[in-house]
């Protein structure tokens, strides 16, 4: 494993992200996320980028590629990645927005951020967001009915409720909404935490979250709680790209029409503008880098 890690603290609407500059196995990838989460407490993801020669930027290959700690797809590793990218290069964005073709773990093709500075270290963000693979429902045991099983409880445990589901590359985000059974259980941590393990062993997903996405019109509060198999990680973000993005499209395949709305998270805002005609959905944030540290590992 190598003896010198460098890497960078992003702050993308404060999902505080690591993005690790020094080349590091695959194999010891989680290992590394892990020893950076044990130092800086305040991060809830890892990524590792490694940039392109000039051979390969001379094909038109993009400049960056990010490897997630879990293998999982993230839009704020996505951005920061991008960022990342601006800053060592120079490039700010002006009248017209810097685009920076990312690649990343979960996705077939890259992605497209586009940046414009607004401070030393600062950008504003939006990202084009593959389609989902599908929208759907599915049917899962109700908290109930689980709560009774895990207690041994030999009344009716096999209550079943339908939630959404909103299936992407790399990620896929359960939507939970007020009305739905579900609800409440974001008022119980552990046992969200819990059911929220189980269902992605269930659904066998490579990274799963559930969003309980408030009441609202164009301004909708959401909380976000991610579980990432690979890198045995579960946090309620502060803020959720993906989860963002899907529940914008969620929102729109329901209303059956474009939507442009912003959600409110627990550390900052994402605006989500989706059409489900076309299938393009944009999603607009931030990138700000803290600064850059080295460990011996």
């Amino acid at each position: 494993m190598e003896d010198r890690i460098q890497y960078c603290i992003f702050d993308p609407t404060g999902n505080i992200t690591a993005l690790v500059e020094t080349p590091v196995d695959i194999a010891n990838q989680p290992a590394v996320a892990s020893r950076i989460m044990e130092l800086e407490p305040d991060v809830e993801q890892v990524g590792f980028v490694t940039y392109a020669n000039q051979s390969a930027l001379a094909e038109g290959d993009a400049p960056v590629s990010l490897r997630m700690a879990g293998g999982e797809f993230c839009g704020n590793a996505t951005m920061c990645a991008a960022a990342l990218v601006a800053i060592h290069n120079d490039l700010r964005g002006g009248v017209v927005p810097v685009q920076i073709k990312v690649k990343v773990t979960g996705t077939t093709e890259p992605l497209t951020v586009s940046l414009e500075q607004q401070g030393a270290f600062s950008f504003s963000t939006a990202v084009s967001m593959p389609p989902a693979i599908r929208i759907g429902k599915i049917e899962l045991q109700s908290a109930e009915a689980a709560d009774a099983s895990e207690s041994g409880s030999t009344g009716e445990t096999g209550a079943m409720l339908s939630l959404p589901i909103v299936e992407m590359e790399g990620i896929s985000h359960i939507i939970i909404e007020p009305e739905s059974g579900f609800f409440g259980i974001k008022d119980d941590p552990d046992f969200a935490e819990s059911m929220l393990r189980h269902w992605c062993g269930v659904l066998g997903a490579d990274c799963l979250g559930m969003m309980f996405l408030g009441e609202g019109d164009t301004l909708r509060p959401m909380t976000p709680l991610v579980y990432v198999p690979g890198a045995d990680t579960m946090f309620w973000e502060n803020s959720c790209a993906s989860g963002s993005a899907a529940a914008g499209m969620y929102l729109a395949a329901k209303a059956g029409s474009p939507v442009d709305v912003t959600f409110d998270e627990p550390a900052g805002r994402f605006r989500v503008e989706s059409d489900p005609a076309t299938g393009r959905t944009v999603l607009h944030g931030s990138a700000i880098l803290r600064g850059s540290t080295i460990f011996a590992n």
